[in-house]
């Protein structure tokens, strides 16, 4: 017998090219295959509201309908939506020799962070193995859909169910994103289950990216003995096929990432389909010589080649030397397109024609923000001219502290780097650099003082060794006030910086999308009021 894990790359919406992708892999398996693809594969995951309109669940539904006479002499599991006396649900498919056997529902629905499964589906309370029937041979095997898997926090363990109805082999189809170490979880949960269940445990997950979310991949077979049979790659389509026969039982296949390259390659597959699944092709970065907009560049030049990437630096008078010379070392570095627009004259007759209001007053926050904004209007207007996107730069802890503008350096259709904290920045940087064996970004952009360059001697007013955990541990951790004092912050400081977080919500409401790499990003995960008397105590 052997399993086919079809650890593919769905696009949302796209049902049609769906089908053609899966079809494809079905036909070409080899005879008396198990055929896995992942969750709402159909579909493409998330579809979010389009499972609110009842054309788009008959177009999948009858899809999978098409597809029973591809699978002769096959089993195939399949993730779909379907309907079933008028309610909605999160279904596998299991077709066996052209013949449905039944659906196995979703029976654990996650309504947490980015997971919002019960505004759409019902859960199943129909946990039961399916027999199927492979070159003679017959095997109950129970299914399980994603968080079927997660089970500790649940009253009910859908594998424990299905093992006491007689499966005799574990099958997991899911659409589980990427968050930072996520592989070593996915792989002990199952590792133990296999191991005190004794069967077989084949976890295909899906790949790629849809808006926010990233899927790593890395689907696996773990075997009866808890050894890891098999591995795929991580941000990578992959088809791979295990035979039984043929399997040692004590081969054990290690895993090894290092968490900056997992990183890298979530970030770079988050950029590349965003472009391939909208069609565009060319992207727009505003390039200030400092450490955000450089790994920036360097992580779009990655994912979609740096012909297409236009490096645009726009100095005022405030801009230093070196951050002009960084940015076009940085362009010629990367091989991207690079080009100087000053903002100088710009900028004056903004303050010429605002007379009125700016006349005989202190510079100060309006005129370092129209300098933003002024440099936001170049950006979306070249990617206006040459039908390309503008990326947003910015980190995730100056986007939690609100130091950044709205209209200005806040533009653009992603946010490549918007869910790395600012230390993460750096590390990334000097990552790239060693594992490219050469110095790609500028180390003058890694070792200076950060600076907005909004005003004369003006560097930013953090202390980011100290400020960008804190953020973190208020964000990603949800951590309290006196538990931030406890392990030693200083009172003050957290009252400041939960205050700038409550205040620039309005903010974040208003930026792009971010790539999500950490346990909490901002986006449709983190769901915060913006008229809000609420500061925590």
């Amino acid at each position: 017998m052997n399993i086919r894990i079809a650890q593919i790359n769905p696009i949302v919406g796209d049902i049609s090219g769906n089908f053609e992708l899966i079809s494809k892999t079905i036909i070409s398996s080899p005879e008396h295959s198990i055929v896995i693809f992942p969750e709402l594969a159909i579909t493409g995951y998330p579809p979010q509201d389009l499972l609110l309109d009842s054309k788009f669940i008959n177009q999948a539904q009858d899809a999978i309908k098409s597809l029973k006479s591809n699978v002769q002499k096959k089993v195939a599991i399949i993730g779909l939506p379907r309907y079933y006396e008028k309610n909605l649900y999160n279904s596998a498919v299991i077709i066996n020799n052209q013949k449905i056997l039944g659906y196995h529902d979703k029976v654990l629905l996650p309504t947490y962070d980015v997971f919002d499964e019960k505004r759409y589906f019902k859960s199943s309370n129909m946990i039961e193995p399916y027999e199927i029937s492979l070159d003679g041979k017959v095997i109950k095997i129970g299914v399980q859909i994603c968080e079927d898997l997660w089970d500790q926090n649940y009253d009910l363990s859908v594998s424990d169910e299905l093992i006491r109805k007689g499966a005799e082999m574990m099958i997991n189809i899911s659409a589980s994103p990427y968050r930072k170490n996520v592989i070593d979880k996915r792989l002990k949960l199952c590792l133990d289950k296999a191991k005190h269940l004794k069967y077989y445990f084949i976890y295909c997950n899906m790949v790629g990216a849809q808006d926010e979310l990233v899927f790593d991949g890395r689907s696996f077979i773990i075997n009866s003995n808890g050894k890891n049979k098999l591995l795929a790659k991580m941000f990578k389509q992959e088809i791979l096929d295990f035979n039984f026969n043929q399997a040692s039982n004590n081969k054990d296949v290690q895993v090894s990432s290092d968490v900056l390259e997992e990183i890298f390659k979530a970030l770079r597959t988050g950029v590349r389909d965003y472009f391939s699944k909208t069609n565009f092709q060319k992207a727009v970065i505003g390039l200030s010589g400092g450490i955000d907009s450089a790994l920036t560049a360097a992580l779009v030049s990655e994912a979609i080649g740096p012909d297409n990437v236009y490096g645009i630096s726009m100095p005022s008078k405030f801009s230093s030397n070196h951050s002009k010379d960084d940015a076009h070392i940085l362009a010629d570095n990367l091989g991207i397109n690079f080009e100087t627009i000053p903002i100088n004259n710009v900028f004056n007759e903004f303050l010429n024609h605002m007379d009125v209001f700016f006349k005989d007053t202190q510079i100060g926050l309006a005129e370092e923000n129209l300098q933003a904004r002024i440099r936001g209007n170049i950006l979306m207007s070249i990617a206006n001219k040459i039908n390309g996107l503008v990326l947003n730069t910015g980190n995730k802890t100056e986007l939690a502290l609100g130091y950044c503008t709205m209209y200005g350096d806040m533009c653009g259709a992603l946010g490549v780097i918007s869910d790395l904290n600012k230390i993460e920045v750096y590390d990334l940087a000097k990552w790239i650099n060693s594992s490219k064996g050469k110095t790609i970004i500028p180390q003058n952009s890694i070792d200076k003082a950060p600076s907005a360059e909004l005003r004369e001697n003006q560097y930013d007013p953090f202390d980011y060794e100290i400020i960008a955990p804190l953020v973190d541990l208020i964000i990603n951790d949800n951590m309290e006030k006196q538990n931030l004092i406890d392990i030693g912050y200083n009172e003050e400081t957290i009252d400041d910086i939960l205050n700038k977080i409550y205040l620039s919500e309005y903010k974040r409401r208003q930026a792009p999308p971010g790539i999500k790499i950490s346990n909490k990003a901002f986006g449709i995960g983190r769901r915060y009021p913006i008229v809000n008397k609420y500061k925590g105590s």
